[in-house]
């Protein structure tokens, strides 16, 4: 299992974000609770369930584990991520 964070930078109210995903829902859950990102960050009805995160955040991330992902990786959980949540519902 692990966390994975991708290299966008998108630009919304002033600061710059990106996404966290993870290999399981719990995982990505615990792991923004250890890193304290808010809940409300957590978008699960978007197309795939992640987190937005600005790139400090990120860095805090990266500080505490997770990996910098290529596009491929990030789809690749994302589509794990999205059937998992499904599940659930």
């Amino acid at each position: 299992m692990a966390i994975y964070v991708d290299f966008v930078s998108i630009e919304f109210k002033g600061y710059k974000w990106c996404h966290m995903l993870a290999d399981s829902l719990q995982e990505l859950h615990d792991f923004a609770e250890l890193i304290e990102v808010d809940k409300r960050l957590f978008h699960g009805n978007a197309s795939y369930p992640h987190y937005d995160i600005t790139l400090q955040m990120r860095l805090t991330a990266i500080e505490n584990g997770a990996f910098a992902a290529d596009r491929k990786k990030i789809i690749e959980c994302a589509k794990k991520l999205k059937v998992e949540l499904k599940a659930l519902c």
